[in-house]
């Protein structure tokens, strides 16, 4: 499979806009990949958990890296799983909070927050919406967690990153939100596993992405990809700039790489 194309897709701000709308015309750029044997992958910050819309998955990937690349599924079948232990995670979240972080565990079947650090919260509404029976407590019940996410609204981040920052990289979204990510993991280590599982060079890979947890994937990628809508930062590092994720961004990328 050397000579054969691989790309890697993230879904907020890439796939689909805040509302979860698919431009038509990605629905077409993904079919018309695989039907020219292009194998196409989810490359998502956000855990298998969240990652169950079924308009999003009827896309037909070949395969997901989830919790940025501590969960690879590929055909269907999950080749690669990295969760916390118990005891760790508990440290974990007892030290968050110390710092007045409100967490998001992120995991395989579930994510978990307390419904009291989020009372009245867009986002933790949005949850509760999409998720509805994969959405638990934390203090009620026993996890399985890959990776974190906190609201840090009004709290400083840095002296919680110098307690937990030789355990997680912490990719600071805004001053509202930070995403905790177990060292060593990353959607490029997910897209490394993938090309030497199936004998794929790095430089015949794509990577799609808006925003700062997408860094490192498209730093990795033989081409790197950014939707109009995305961040000046990986702006700066793209080899292409596409138009917006509603102004057939997907497909003017595929197209401008005689990918379809």
């Amino acid at each position: 499979m050397l000579n054969r194309k691989a790309l890697f897709f993230d879904i907020d701000g890439t796939i689909w806009d805040i509302n979860n709308n698919i431009c038509d015309s990605t629905v077409r750029a993904i079919r018309k990949l695989r039907e020219r044997g292009c194998l196409t992958f989810i490359c998502s910050g956000r855990s298998r958990a969240y990652i169950t819309n079924p308009k999003l998955l009827e896309l037909g990937f070949d395969g997901i890296i989830s919790g940025c690349g501590t969960m690879i599924e590929y055909n269907g079948e999950t080749v690669f799983y990295h969760n916390m232990e118990k005891e760790f995670a508990d440290y974990v979240i007892g030290t968050v909070r110390k710092y007045g972080f409100k967490p998001i565990l992120e995991g395989r079947e579930y994510l978990y927050f307390d419904d009291e650090d989020f009372a009245g919260d867009v986002y933790g509404e949005k949850l509760r919406r999409e998720l509805g029976d994969r959405l638990k407590t934390i203090k009620d019940n026993d996890y399985d967690i890959v990776k974190l996410s906190c609201a840090t609204i009004g709290v400083t981040v840095d002296e919680c990153k110098k307690e937990l920052g030789d355990f997680f990289e912490f990719i600071i979204h805004n001053e509202r939100v930070v995403e905790m990510v177990p060292k060593g993991f990353s959607k490029a280590t997910g897209i490394k596993y993938i090309c030497d599982m199936l004998n794929i060079s790095l430089e015949n890979t794509y990577a799609f992405g808006d925003s700062a947890n997408d860094m490192e994937m498209l730093k990795i990628a033989g081409k790197s990809i950014v939707m109009g809508n995305g961040t000046d930062d990986v702006k700066a590092i793209a080899d292409y700039v596409t138009t917006a994720v509603n102004d057939d961004g997907i497909w003017n990328a595929c197209r401008f790489f005689n990918l379809i």
